[in-house]
């Protein structure tokens, strides 16, 4: 192709994964990876399975001076950094000319984002804000299970997991703690009769039943970005409800840890020295090595998230489901969802390379993403997606250890 490839955040748990999927889909002449742990970074790029030269270094996304020089001759940006810093991303891509895509925003910083659209027109250049597992896979489903809807009444997407690891700590995160935590905490946000409203966080979203080995799964609203966004793209076919809800292995650890104000950003004293929770929860898990699988367990979880959409086709009403499936990838000893966002992010970085996005500007993903060669891009990764009906339903593969 011709170009090169920078993930911000290359060093973490999806931004990893992402360096790696990249590595082996041969689609760029060289991928730049960068992490505020330069030692970690510089692990991704050792590991990289594939052929394609990877370099890394050190770089703190708020110093935006050196953050445009790294990105300066990079085709597209994959931002893998926390969400709090999608915008500093974001001022460095248009410093240096660059495309974008990040894998969420948490519902608000999604809304702060679509406002630098007039700007990435300006430039000439696309930003896509949540195109990882979900938001992305989610939202690109919804467009393609509505396109042929002459009306839309509501939208409501579930995620749902199961960890069969055995051998694995008791508590692990396999996405930011911190991005966690948050959706633990923070008010959601669902769109109701037409209009935005906040829920009490960890509210209940029912039980819903999943393919087997997932089965049936507790499910929570929480914050998320998709509401931020299918509201607007489905407002002409008259969208009145849209709410993300989530549960599976762990969640209940999540929501205790959230409880006793451990994902607050306040200070406490501790015998007179200010302490942040949430940063000591942070050194706690990075120093006790529960962030990611420890080497030597063959990680075996699933992750399957299912889009209900219920509309008018021909005039009758119709209920559809769509749906995708991710699984853990144990020769690279990560879990679904670090494999599922940063694949997705290499399939997005190359569809925006290919000229196969619509841009320009701060496009989201269900606007943005043809979902044909989307899908097929998953399809050949191991992430199969199905639209019922149409399509046949989704079955998932039983994993050997599963109980």
């Amino acid at each position: 192709m011709g170009d090169e490839v920078a993930v911000v955040g290359g060093g973490g748990l999806t931004g990893r994964c992402a360096v790696w999927d990249l590595s082996q889909s041969r689609a760029f002449d060289r991928i730049r990876v960068a992490d505020l742990d330069a030692g970690l970074a510089e692990a991704a790029a050792r590991k990289a399975p594939g052929p394609t030269p990877v370099t890394a270094e050190r770089v703190d996304v708020r110093d935006r001076e050196a953050l445009a020089r790294f990105l300066r001759g990079a085709r597209v940006c994959v931002n893998a950094v926390q969400y709090n810093f999608n915008l500093d991303v974001m001022e460095g891509c248009l410093a240096a000319g660059t495309d974008y895509l990040d894998f969420g925003g948490l519902y608000h910083m999604t809304r702060r984002q679509l406002e630098l659209d007039a700007r990435f027109r300006a430039a000439g250049r696309i930003a896509i804000p949540g195109l990882g597992q979900v938001p992305g896979v989610s939202n690109v489903l919804a467009a393609a299970a509505t396109d042929d809807l002459e009306s839309v009444e509501s939208v409501v997407i579930r995620d749902g997991w199961r960890d069969f690891t055995e051998g694995a700590p008791e508590v692990v995160f396999t996405w930011s703690p911190s991005t966690f935590l948050d959706e633990m905490v923070m008010p959601a946000v669902v769109f109701a009769d037409g209009a935005y409203r906040e829920v009490a966080p960890m509210s209940g979203g029912g039980e819903f039943d999943f393919p087997e080995p997932i089965g049936r799964i507790r499910l929570y609203r929480t914050l998320h970005s998709e509401p931020a966004t299918l509201p607007g793209f489905l407002a002409a076919k008259g969208l009145r409800h849209c709410e993300w809800q989530e549960g599976g292995s762990g969640i209940d650890v999540l929501h205790l840890l959230a409880l006793l104000g451990l994902g607050s950003s306040d200070p406490v004293s501790v015998r007179g020295t200010p302490v942040v929770p949430k940063e000591m929860l942070l050194a706690l898990l990075k120093e006790r090595h529960l962030l990611g699988y420890p080497d030597g367990v063959r990680v075996d979880d699933q992750e399957v998230v299912d889009v209900e959409v219920r509309g008018r086709h021909h005039g009758a009403l119709v209920t559809r489901h769509a749906s995708a499936a991710f699984r853990a990838k144990p020769e690279w000893g990560a879990a679904a969802t670090e494999v599922a966002v940063g694949q997705v992010g290499s399939v997005g970085a190359i569809l925006i390379a290919q000229g196969k996005t619509r841009g320009p500007g701060v496009v989201p993903p269900e606007r943005a993403v043809p979902a044909g060669p989307f899908r097929e891009a998953l399809e050949a990764r191991g992430i199969p997606s199905r639209i019922t009906p149409p399509e046949p339903p989704l079955r998932l593969a039983r994993s050997e250890g599963s109980r």
